[in-house]
């Protein structure tokens, strides 16, 4: 008999150590890398970026009460107690595009090494973190590679060097590492509603002389995405690329999780059945204007007063948003893009009337076929 298997095997998000993406500055004094870090986020302004440090107080109480300070501009202080695991901190820096680590006190997955002429006994201290060195930054000119660095990381010389004032062209290679982490996007067709208004499939519904559904998947591959169409359990459907509902009866939102649940590391361009107005421009423009540091790029008819929900890349830090709206009891992913941070692109809304009904599956197969 095979092992007892306790969990669900999942595919797990490929995260760092505790954030998506992350560095650690490793071998100089905690003020300096802080400078560092603020010099270099003034550059990377585009970008969601957060510090991640020690505190440096001598003396902390524990609160009886967490307090949250929110100023009008939106910045928080907060007091809270809260014991560092990797677990908790990827939902807390879930939304960063780039985490920085203050090495002296946490390990990060990737370092950049500082040399600092004073720091060598540090460095040597921490040698087991050093096991991913992106680049060396000289504190001063004249400061030499430790010889203990060299029987550690033979290739260390070879490594790009950079003086710590030149802060544009660390901030540069920053981006790199950050871009370098970009999701790519695959394409989710949703077939899986129950059709209640129109009376039968709305993925099999015809304008174009085939299943809406299959003119929907070739509108995404046409962009180069590979696309998968999403389905309920019962639906008997011979498609290879297919994901059945994980998350039953939650329609659209539940779907764009089943999505996330099967891939957590890439984004997902999401598009209905029962959009037949929707071409590859309106697909072009969506990918053109795609911002992955946002949690969704979303389309929005001119006169339209919301989002649509159903024509969106939801990238990867949306995942752990939809579970929390659903945590709270809410399934409706439109919700979901009106309160956070998304990029909006509109367009006319001509291109993104939905069919419901008979009557209106005639008129818009008359439009298509005039």
């Amino acid at each position: 008999m095979g092992k007892h298997q306790k969990h669900a095997k999942l595919k797990l998000r490929d995260n760092d150590n505790f954030a998506p993406n992350e560095i650690a500055f490793v071998g100089t004094k905690c003020d300096v890398i802080s400078n560092l870090v603020h010099q270099v986020s003034e550059s990377l302004l585009s970008y969601k970026l957060a510090y991640f440090d020690a505190s440096h107080s001598k003396d902390i109480a524990l609160n009886t009460v967490e307090t949250f300070t929110f100023h009008a501009k939106g910045t928080l202080n907060s007091l809270v107690n809260n014991e560092v695991n990797k677990f908790n901190q990827r939902v807390q820096f879930s939304q960063y595009d780039f985490v920085f680590i203050n090495g002296n006190h946490y390990e990060g997955a990737k370092q950049i090494l500082i040399l600092d002429k004073d720091k060598e006994a540090s460095v040597l201290k921490r040698l087991d973190q050093l096991n991913n060195i992106q680049f060396v930054i000289k504190l001063t000119d004249d400061v030499e590679f430790f010889d203990f660095l060299e029987g550690k990381n033979p290739q260390i010389k070879n490594l790009r060097c950079y003086n710590i004032n030149e802060i544009d062209k660390i901030s540069k290679h920053i981006e790199n590492l950050i871009k370098e982490k970009i999701a790519p996007i695959q394409g989710l067709v949703l077939a899986g509603g129950k059709s209640i208004r129109m009376g039968q499939d709305k993925g099999t519904l015809n304008f174009y002389g085939k299943n809406q559904r299959d003119v929907a998947i070739e509108l995404l591959e046409k962009n180069h995405l590979k696309t998968f169409l999403s389905v309920r359990e019962e639906q008997e459907i011979g498609i290879e690329n297919k994901i059945t509902d994980k998350f039953v009866g939650l329609g659209p939102f539940g779907a764009i999780c089943s999505a996330f649940q099967e891939n957590p590391d890439v984004a997902w361009l999401v598009i209905a059945t029962d959009l037949p107005f929707v071409n590859d421009e309106v697909i072009q423009l969506l990918l053109k204007h795609r911002n992955p540091s946002k949690a969704a790029t979303t389309i929005k008819g001119k006169d339209k007063q919301f989002p649509e929900p159903l024509i969106t890349i939801w990238e990867p830090k949306s995942y752990t948003l939809l579970l929390n709206y659903l945590a709270q009891g809410y399934s409706c992913p439109r919700k979901v893009l009106i309160n956070s941070d998304v990029e909006i692109v509109e367009i006319d809304d001509d291109f993104i009337r939905n069919i419901n009904t008979p009557e209106e599956f005639k008129a818009a197969h008359k439009e298509i076929n005039e």
